[in-house]
């Protein structure tokens, strides 16, 4: 495809923007899904053969029925038994509200879908057990195969698969299906589907959305793979399942690499067995890392005692290992194959405006793990959804690291949604049931997806939404798999709990201070949107954290953002997430607008810009101490000053010393502050510096105030509002202070402005180092 780069002029920085007319709009009825946009692969998907890529990449059989494509839909009462009647056709995997579904229709809690189309079992494999897989269906799905129920699955996100041999016979079959999923109404993970899509909650999403397929298997068979690599000990550790043998077999392990045959063993497995174990070897071991993402090959072999091959499977994996470990200042870090690197992504909402939860096809759900890459990101954080297993097998192959969601699920009451608030001291009293519920969910979820090595980080919690016994469910995470590191949870209230301490701040970026066995992330910021004319989704209200009208200005926003990071890098940051990948319905903060028609940064000025934040930027020198943990003092006045104040021999020998932080009012998120009474808060502090650095990064808390940042007299930079939300500071560089500092003495001086005492204010200097001792690439 042709990708367009913007170059859109407009005019101003604004908070929010009111859209123009979207591209595709089609008002059929003027509701809820009266809203289209094409992509480059709208006009791709043919109903004959829809995602025909083997859906299932780490267990994989030569023999297998593809089932997507046209089956009837109707939509019924939820009271109601099976139709007699259907209503048209719908076109799957598409869920029922995209557009290319065919259907377009809102299902709702009070009504089912149905689905029903024929398959046809040959003669041949009747003796055979016969299995039917779904990728994925939102949200309870009930069988029934030639009338006769067969089984129900509860759950949006996770694969599942009914054997079906008792039901079937030769020739042809009938496959009917119920689907009941109440979106916002209920507690099920559901991720960000609303009924009344807006600002940053979509389109629900009911019924099939991942391929359905069937496939034959012997009596006995292998039925599942776990693959743990163990780096240290250049071994894989490999787990086999199956149901219960009816006799007695012999299992074939073989590593190959690069079509090379390098381990291998073979196992007696005796009759009633469904499990074994075995451990792998792996001379002159290849470590998959980002740069280089190498794969082995896996055969599993069965073989009955006649020495027949019963069952063959294919599966792959990567020698990799994801821990904590420390630097060589003591900043715990994120350590990928006992190495620190920097993981810098994208937040990834995985929307589609034609498929919503479905990409129209393989190669455009590709495209956008390219372009992340392409931009110079090393990592996506997959947002609240779970992706078909194919999404991950590219992410391994490409070498794409993965932070994987679990979708949030919680109430919704009067339109507001039930979570758990920032500084909020207790979780959510989630009701017995519907926990149960969601750690069956998140369990599937990891059982699915455990073999892929891209998977690093598991996040069982998104900020406060639908936040409960968080201490639980960090540990139980961890406990079930300890190959990876566990973010619970991502932003919000934190319980000292998981691997890892994780900021939200829009637009950041800002921290807290790493721990003794947790590392310290960014895992969501920035948010810069720009909306772009006649891409964009709907005439209503657009979102974004700061929306920019001006080409220009958004770049050089972003520019200065991503610079921004490589101070706290030097503070322990392991790892930042940018908001986000596309634009999604009505957010417009995207690095690619939602049609995937037009990439808003040439993505190779968008890599030169990311490339020094892998650097090792690991070591910080304080100028001036911020207050953040401990006060400091500040000469200080609150009244009138003269017109020379900041001057850098200027005589406040009348000024008072005081503590910072300094604040107006009640401030919770602030350590004990001296007391800010009036407008305006004047400060000046003196530095020692014995060579002037490269750059020189301030961190600072303004909530509700204006700043000026003055170093020996001249005004360096403006605050405006920055930092402050919630208790997180913001850290920025000071672009063009090294041309006022000097060896020697320094004085750095400050005009804070605020209204009716609500401001407050503190904030520190710093210079940044390489490992090496060399001074910060500017």
């Amino acid at each position: 495809m042709k990708t367009a780069y913007c170059t859109t002029g407009f005019i101003i920085a604004c908070i929010t923007f009111f859209a123009l007319v979207p591209a595709y709009s089609q008002e059929k009825d003027g509701g809820l899904l009266s809203y289209e946009m094409k992509t480059p692969w709208t006009d791709q998907v043919d109903a004959k053969n829809v995602w025909s890529g083997y859906p299932r990449p780490q267990l994989q059989r030569e023999e297998w029925t593809n089932l997507n494509g046209t089956w009837e839909y109707a939509i019924s009462a939820n009271k109601s038994t099976l139709p007699s009647k259907y209503q048209g056709e719908i076109l799957v995997p598409f869920p029922v509200e995209s557009a290319l579904s065919g259907v377009k229709k809102v299902v709702g809690s009070e009504n089912y879908l149905w689905y029903r189309r024929n398959f046809q079992i040959d003669a041949s494999k009747t003796e055979e057990r016969t299995l039917l897989h779904f990728g994925a269906v939102d949200w309870e799905t009930v069988l029934f195969i030639n009338g006769k129920q067969v089984g129900t699955h509860k759950g949006g996100y996770d694969a599942f698969t009914f054997d079906i041999s008792q039901y079937v016979k030769k020739g042809n079959n009938e496959l009917v299906l119920r689907v009941w999923d109440p979106t916002d109404e209920g507690m099920q993970a559901r991720g960000k589907q609303v009924s009344d899509p807006k600002g940053i909650w979509y389109t629900p999403v009911t019924g099939i959305w991942q391929t359905v397929w069937l496939e034959s298997v012997p009596v006995d068979y292998i039925e599942n793979l776990r693959l743990s690599p163990d780096i240290d000990e250049r071994a894989l550790n490999v787990s086999v399942e199956y149901p219960e043998l009816s006799g007695d077999y012999m299992l074939e392990i073989n590593a190959i690499s690069n079509g090379e045959n390098i381990a291998g063993t073979k196992i007696s497995v005796s009759e009633k067995s469904n499990h074994s174990t075995a451990r792998l070897t792996i001379k002159d071991m290849v470590l998959w890392s980002p740069d280089n993402p190498h794969l082995y090959d896996l055969e599993v072999k069965l073989y009955n005692e006649k020495g027949e091959l019963v069952d063959k499977v294919d599966s792959y994996f990567g020698m990799r290992k994801i821990s904590l470990g420390k630097d060589g200042n003591g900043y715990t870090r994120i350590m990928l194959n006992n190495e620190p690197l920097f993981q810098f992504g994208l937040l990834d909402q995985g929307w589609w405006p034609d498929g919503l939860y479905t990409a129209p096809t393989e190669e455009a759900m590709v495209y956008d793990i390219k372009k992340t890459q392409e931009m110079g990101f090393n990592m996506l954080r997959k947002h609240v959804k779970v992706e078909p297993a194919r999404f991950y097998y590219h992410c391994d192959k490409m070498g794409m690291l993965v932070w994987q969601d679990m979708p949030s699920g919680f109430i919704t009451a009067e339109k507001s949604v039930q979570h758990v608030k920032h500084d909020a001291l207790l979780d959510w009293e989630r009701p017995l049931a519907s926990a149960q519920q969601f750690v069956g969910e998140l369990k599937a979820m990891i059982d699915n997806l455990y073999n892929f090595p891209s998977i690093v980080v598991w996040v069982p919690l998104n900020e406060g939404w639908g936040q409960y016994e968080t201490e639980k469910l960090a540990t139980w995470t961890k406990q079930y798999d300890p190959s990876r590191l566990v973010d619970a949870p991502s932003g919000w209230a934190d319980r000292k709990v998981g691997d890892m301490i994780d900021v939200h701040l829009y637009p950041g970026p800002g921290m807290e201070l790493s721990e003794a066995n947790r590392a310290s992330v960014l895992g969501e910021f920035g948010g810069l949107g720009l909306p772009v004319k006649d891409h964009l989704w709907w005439d209503k209200r657009n979102w974004g954290y700061l929306t920019y009208q001006d080409q220009a200005v958004y770049e050089n926003e972003f520019q200065s953002i991503i610079k921004n990071l490589e101070g706290l890098i030097s503070w322990g940051l392991s790892a930042a997430i940018y908001t986000q990948t596309t634009d999604v319905e009505g957010e417009v903060n995207g690095m690619i607008t939602y049609d995937r028609e037009v990439v808003k940064i040439y993505p190779g000025k968008v890599k030169k810009w990311i490339m020094p934040l892998y650097e090792p930027r690991w070591k910080k020198h304080d100028l001036v101490t911020d207050s953040e943990h401990s006060p400091e003092i500040w000469k200080v006045n609150f009244g009138t000053v003269d017109k020379d104040w900041a001057a850098q021999d200027y005589d406040d020998a009348g000024w008072e010393e005081q503590a910072a932080p300094f604040s107006g009012g009640v401030n919770p998120f602030l350590p004990p502050s001296s007391p800010w009474e009036g407008e305006e808060l004047h400060l000046r502090k003196t530095f020692t510096l014995q060579a002037v650095p490269d750059n020189i990064y301030i961190k600072y808390y303004a909530p509700r105030s204006e700043a000026k940042v003055f170093i020996n007299g001249h005004l360096v930079k403006t605050l405006n509002d920055g930092g402050g939300r919630k208790r997180h500071y913001t850290h920025i560089l000071l672009e063009g202070a090294e041309e006022y500092l000097q060896e020697g003495e320094n004085m750095v001086s400050v005009e804070v402005k605020t209204k009716n005492n609500e401001g407050a204010f503190d904030m520190g200097l710093y210079a940044s180092e390489t490992l090496n001792g060399a001074k910060t690439i500017d």
